[in-house]
């Protein structure tokens, strides 16, 4: 019996082969063998891919979602704010305005406070719930009120510490501590809508992330564990920072990153020590 013809589409080819075939002839036995190996190992690399990729599938949106939790609330886009607390501390502000002593107020007593209702009405009736409408006119407009109250109480307090320094102010203690009082507390929320409208580029833009780095360290974002699910920056953390930078002249909640918030805090305390201090020493030697 003669021996079967060896099966030369599955071997590869020999020196010999490639000595004396041609170009063609190798592709073509190439060709065959690559086929062969498809036909064989085709089905056992489709099925194993198929089982790979059937285990890693739930994988990548749990990834993802871990991923997602693992960003802060204050650092990725969220919902806005309340428009009611920023409305009311400006409320509060004019209303402090309105009750000084007529020498003490800049212009007319009814101009810059109309002026700044004006502003507030139109603001809260553009964008009366949550603060997240982004417009130019609206930042612009916040600014120019914040501008204002901000004219007017350094006004105020520049006149209040001319009398004293100067004797013409401070004749009765009950006034000099009211007058200084409703100076005081305008300040604090005048320094706190400041805080809030350039903290990582103001409200709007906190809400929709457009700066990742705070101006502002809060604990809650150097110890997110002490935070409460959800935390985020709101107006009454920025009027906390104010009070106790007035109150303390240093910053006790929040450090300061950027170099204006450095130097806005750094004014406050000045003009808070500077007040408080000659309103209270006059104050002081009236009732003894």
């Amino acid at each position: 019996m003669s021996e079967p013809d060896a099966d030369t589409s599955s071997s590869p080819p020999s020196r010999g082969d490639l000595d004396s075939t041609g170009v063609g002839q190798v592709l073509a036995l190439l060709t065959a063998q690559i086929g062969r190996l498809e036909r064989l190992g085709g089905p056992e690399i489709r099925a194993a891919q198929s089982a790979l990729e059937h285990l890693a599938a739930p994988q990548v949106p749990a990834a993802e979602a871990v991923g997602r939790r693992m960003v802060p609330v204050w650092q990725g886009p969220h919902r806005g704010e309340h428009r009611l607390p920023v409305a009311a501390a400006v409320a509060v502000a004019i209303g402090l305005q309105v009750r000084l002593p007529s020498h003490l107020e800049l212009g007319p007593g009814w101009v810059l406070p109309a002026l700044e209702v004006g502003i507030l009405i139109g603001l809260v009736a553009a964008n009366p719930r949550r603060i997240d409408r982004k417009s130019r006119v609206l930042r612009f407009a916040s600014i120019a009120l914040i501008a204002l109250a901000s004219l007017a109480n350094a006004y105020s307090a520049a006149r209040l510490v001319t009398g004293l320094v100067n004797g013409t102010e401070g004749e009765n203690a009950a006034h000099l501590l009211a007058a200084g009082a409703s100076i005081s507390l305008t300040n604090i929320i005048v320094f706190s809508l400041w805080y809030w409208e350039w903290d990582r580029g103001g409200p709007v833009a906190r809400v929709n992330a457009q700066r990742p780095h705070p101006d502002f360290l809060f604990p809650q974002m150097a110890t997110p564990d002490a935070a409460a699910v959800g935390w985020r920056t709101t107006y009454f953390d920025y009027l906390y920072v104010s009070f106790t930078n007035a109150t303390a002249f240093s910053p006790t909640d929040a450090m300061p990153l950027a170099v204006w918030a450095k130097m806005l805090m750094l004014l406050q305390s000045a003009i808070a020590l500077v007040t408080e201090g000659l309103v209270i020493a006059r104050a002081v030697n009236l009732l003894k």
